[in-house]
């Protein structure tokens, strides 16, 4: 039990979302640009991996009452799936590279994948086998799965935690960093808006219609950070970590409802007079303006300035990781030449909002940094 209690606490301690995101985020970026990961023993192994761990964790009390709750089941199944295509994809996009490499088309443009398939009836039997499964499934489902009606919400006992439902925890999540006109309002209209407009943005003409990670790195791996360590990350840290008055737990620890955690989050204003200058903050209807000067004048230069320093530099450095050479890029010098100040204007501002979060959840994690711009008495956040 000593070395099982230990190695409890070291998953523990790994899955604090101060180290787990960081983590998680380097070894994405370190397993897109290693071919040998996505292959199909070395992917298998990892898979094997996952179930054995999730099965042998199941074990435990804590960590089975949250993976086996009838709500939670789906979202294990989805980060399952989400691995799986992921390896499909990845693994199919390495295949084509080399074979680009070699001076030989994309496997979909190959003679045998070129074929054409019939709508009958081929895709049609394809389509109603997969209904009938997708039928068996749900049936199993709910047959296994108990889902009561509870009882009728009551404003008087709100559940703790109180969640919102799976595809919302990301969002919820948000909650914590932002006010809720930004978590709520305007960050999902802009990864709507985003999505929209990622076709009239990309300009490149390769890897339409087959897979390719070499001729789109940029584009893929924007979007697999957005997707995977943005929101996907956030509703499994919300599902399975986040516990009683939302505070956060390890897979493997008790949920107390009397844990405590003391907080003292501190905004940047009070920063900047109380804690750099030593005076009283500015107050007033005047004063309120002076008071958030240092957050305005910042979010003005990330939004303003920074999009045309990054335009007007390119700087690469090189390390070392073992036999591997990682290459770190600063300035997007040549995403302003190719999408031209339009396309690249709307790039920059959707990529900045992006990167907002990350950088907003270690502030808070780091200096307990509450708003970067706070004013109250016209219910503004930042």
């Amino acid at each position: 039990m000593g070395f099982v209690g230990t190695l409890k606490d070291v998953v523990n301690a790994l899955t604090d979302p101060r180290v787990f995101i960081p983590v998680v985020a380097f070894l994405f970026m370190l397993a897109l640009r290693t071919r040998s990961l996505w292959r199909t023993g070395p992917a298998l192994i990892a898979g094997l991996v996952a179930v054995a761990f999730v099965g042998v964790s199941m074990l435990d009390p804590n960590f089975g009452l949250i993976v086996k709750k009838p709500d939670n089941v789906p979202i294990v199944a989805m980060l399952f799936l989400v691995g799986f295509f992921l390896w499909l994809s990845m693994s199919q996009a390495y295949t084509n590279d080399d074979r680009i490499t070699a001076g030989q088309p994309p496997r979909e443009a190959s003679d045998g994948e070129a074929e054409k398939t019939w709508v009958w009836p081929d895709l049609v039997y394809t389509e109603l086998l997969a209904m009938v499964l997708g039928m068996i499934i749900l049936v199993v489902w709910s047959l296994l799965l108990k889902a009561p009606i509870e009882e009728p919400a009551n404003p008087a006992r709100t559940p703790n935690p109180s969640k919102a439902p799976w595809y919302f925890l990301g969002l919820q999540e948000m909650l914590v960093y932002f006010d809720p006109w930004l978590a709520g309002v305007v960050f999902p209209s802009l990864i709507i808006v985003g999505l929209m407009a990622i076709p009239y943005i990309d300009t490149n003409p390769k890897g339409n219609g087959y897979f390719t990670f070499k001729e789109r790195k940029v584009e893929i791996t924007l979007f697999l950070f957005g997707f995977l360590i943005l929101w996907v990350t956030l509703v499994m840290l919300g599902t399975f970590l986040r516990g009683p008055n939302w505070n956060f737990f390890g897979p493997y620890e008790y949920w107390d409802v009397h844990k405590l955690l003391a907080l003292n989050n501190v905004n940047l204003s009070e920063y900047f007079w109380v804690k750099l200058l030593h005076v009283k903050m500015p107050s007033g209807p005047i004063g309120m303006w002076l008071r958030e000067l240092p957050g305005i004048l910042l979010v003005l230069f990330y939004i303003g300035v920074l999009p045309g320093i990054l335009a007007m530099t390119r700087k690469t450095w090189t390390f070392k990781l073992g036999s591997r050479e990682l290459h770190f890029t600063f300035g997007l010098k040549r995403y302003f030449e190719k999408l031209g100040p339009w396309r690249y204007s709307v790039f920059v501002m959707l990529l900045l909002c992006m990167i907002a979060l990350p950088i907003k959840m270690v502030l808070r994690w780091t200096i307990n940094l509450k708003y970067i711009v706070s004013l109250p008495e016209i219910f503004f956040n930042i």
